[in-house]
């Protein structure tokens, strides 16, 4: 018998998750200088991390032996006040990937189902499946989740409904007045997690205020990062504000010590360091322009982005993605396709960069097209 029989055939049937190809696999493959390639494939934040938490890091690192704070007493503090909630409402998560695991250990499994979108983040269906509970998928309305067929498709198994808000990959948002919509109609017992990764790259103007919704709807989970704005992607930290009751049962199921020590101090000084964050969003908005302009100026098609990321559509006649993809690493550029499970065959989904960077990218892909 082939040892993988015995797990439960909803694991086996699950595609694993194909994260950005590393620098230094590219370099090895093509044999290219690492300094010289660009990684636009996993929206980082391409000005790294600021002074403060770069101090924080250091400043932990004596202590590097011992086991961190199971709890994050310090960064549940300062997400406390930061947010206004109480620190019985949050759990702590290697990355807010880790978080929505936890939400699915908790609240799905065999005879469950989650509803989600097409085209939306590939965790959703990853964790869903692994549960071994039952997907629904909805088709997705320009690109981004429509809400209204989520909430009819909603059955007696429907325990989670999945929404990120941007969306990865696609970068589309959906408006506070829909969301709250969503949430009046959906019955109490199905889990909604909001996954709002990229919330501080929305202007102003566009971030609903979610966590007061916390309030009025016991059964919403918010889910954010640091990862992204924050810049801190290698250290992997990440958080969820729910009702107590639920974060009480997400903790129950999170592994001890899921959060290292780096990554804990390095956060609370993160999480203080507004100045960078507010550099962090300009520099995207300009850049996100930068790239827009530049798929325009190549006649390309785009999906108009609220994240860190833009998605374009480079398939043309004789040419697809694929082929668009592999010519952009010939070249030192690594962007992200987005087929497979994406359902984006024509596309590819490209980060912000430095304003170099995407000059590259941009140079790079109109020379590809040309081949």
């Amino acid at each position: 018998m082939d040892p993988c029989e015995l797990s439960p055939s909803y694991v086996r049937s699950i595609a694993p998750y194909q994260p950005g190809k590393p620098i230094s696999e590219l370099a090895r493959e093509l044999g290219l200088e690492e300094a010289g390639i660009v990684k636009l494939a996993s929206n980082e934040n391409p000005r790294g991390i600021g002074p403060r938490t770069r101090a924080a890091i250091e400043a932990a690192i004596p202590e590097i032996a011992r086991y961190p704070d199971g709890n994050g007493f310090e960064l549940k503090s300062a997400l406390s006040r930061r947010h206004g909630v109480d620190m019985s409402s949050i759990v702590l998560g290697n990355g807010s990937n880790d978080v929505l695991e936890l939400a699915a250990l908790a609240f799905l499994g065999p005879g469950r189902a989650a509803v989600y979108s097409q085209h939306a983040f590939a965790v959703f269906p990853l964790a869903t499946q692994a549960r071994g509970a039952r997907g629904i998928v909805i088709p997705a309305k320009d690109y981004g989740h429509d809400l209204e067929a989520m909430a009819r498709a909603i059955d007696d198994e429907t325990f989670v409904a999945w929404i990120a808000n941007p969306n990865n990959p696609t970068g589309t948002l959906a408006g506070a007045a829909e969301l709250e919509a969503f949430l009046r109609r959906v019955p109490e017992r199905v889990l909604v997690v909001l996954d709002e990764a990229y919330n501080e790259y929305l202007p102003p103007e566009r971030r609903a205020d979610t966590v007061k919704w916390l309030k009025r709807h016991p059964n919403l989970v918010l889910t954010r990062t640091f990862s992204k704005a924050y810049g801190l992607a290698g250290l992997r930290v990440g958080y969820a504000l729910a009702h107590p009751s639920v974060a009480d049962v997400m903790n129950r199921v999170r592994q001890p010590f899921n959060v290292n020590s780096i990554a804990l101090a390095a956060a609370v000084a993160a999480l203080d360091d507004m100045e960078f964050v507010a550099r962090s969003y300009a520099d995207n908005l300009q850049g996100l322009r930068q790239l827009e302009e530049g798929a325009r100026r190549l006649g390309l098609d785009f999906i108009p982005s609220h994240g860190n990321f833009i998605t374009i559509r480079v398939a043309q006649v004789g040419r697809s993605a694929a082929e668009v993809y592999k010519r952009l690493l010939r070249r030192g550029v690594i962007v992200r396709p987005v087929g497979g499970p994406y359902q984006l065959p024509e596309h590819l989904r490209v980060t912000v960069g430095t304003a170099q960077e995407n000059e590259k990218f941009l140079a790079a892909l109109s020379a590809s097209l040309k081949d």
